[in-house]
């Protein structure tokens, strides 16, 4: 039998510690994730994340990113500068494979996040 999982209170659930956000513009910017459950062929991963205000960038050419946004408010830019969109509270995000660009986090932002990678080719 397959099971299922349900995840309750994701907005007021812990994260963790806080560490140095790796791609940030913005010296000082923190981030912290927790993983709730991951595929077993390692392909799909699901958990709630947080960072604090500042700018960074994001490299999607390896995975798509399905984000709901908890709390908190950011911008994102393409890696081209086009294509400025603002996220809040309640929104959900979509990045496709192969999206690069930047986020500018206004608020401290939470967001619950779907990531998938793609399958290595043969």
């Amino acid at each position: 039998m397959i099971d299922f999982q349900a995840f309750h209170a994701l907005a007021s659930i812990d994260v963790g510690a806080f560490e140095d956000k790796p791609t940030t513009l913005t010296p000082g910017q923190q981030e912290a994730a927790t993983e709730l459950w991951s595929s077993q062929d390692g392909l799909t991963e699901i958990g709630v994340w947080e960072c604090t205000p500042g700018t960074f960038t994001a490299d999607r050419s390896k995975s798509a990113e399905f984000c709901h946004i908890l709390s908190g408010s950011a911008t994102l830019v393409n890696a081209d500068g086009s294509g400025a969109k603002t996220v809040r509270a309640g929104d959900l995000l979509v990045l496709p494979l192969g999206w690069k660009g930047r986020w500018e986090i206004h608020d401290h932002l939470k967001k619950t996040y779907v990531i998938q990678k793609a399958k290595a080719s043969a």
